[in-house]
């Protein structure tokens, strides 16, 4: 039986998953369909590895909010933490150009990915740490 307080998800967290998902979709459309636009791209990533890169990512939320659901209310927010993390990776955009190099739609993306991520990660942390189980106190000897 699943833990009715487990599978809830508080509502600045499930904002900041939409919000973060939302900005990861669009980064990676975006990048997929103007590949050939970002400077210094290896030749070996193409339109469709970046989808599935992007659904790889995405299954990591699932996971995290998957866990929740099924009681591990801790290892849940910590994985969800993980996934909005990932959003910073594409800050590595910057070791291939610079920020002038790209489109002015293509840093919007890549910001709007890091910053969502990077919120969503602090907060899911914290959330995690409320979620932790009581120690217990040991009786003094």
């Amino acid at each position: 039986m699943i833990h009715p307080r487990a599978s809830t998800v508080p509502r600045p967290v499930w904002l900041l998953f939409l919000a973060y998902t939302l900005a990861s979709l669009a980064h990676f459309v975006h990048n997929a369909e103007f590949i050939a636009f970002y400077p210094g791209m290896p030749v070996w990533i193409t339109r469709e590895t970046v989808y599935q890169a992007w659904g790889v990512i995405a299954g990591v939320g699932v996971l995290g909010l998957g866990l929740r659901y099924l009681g591990w209310p801790v290892l849940g927010a910590l994985v969800i933490a993980a996934y909005g993390a990932l959003g910073l990776d594409g800050l590595a955009h910057y070791t291939l150009g610079l920020c002038s190099e790209h489109t002015w739609l293509a840093n919007l993306t890549i910001w709007a990915e890091a910053i969502s991520g990077a919120a969503l990660a602090i907060v899911a942390v914290v959330w995690a740490w409320a979620q932790r189980p009581a120690r217990r106190k040991r009786p003094r000897s």
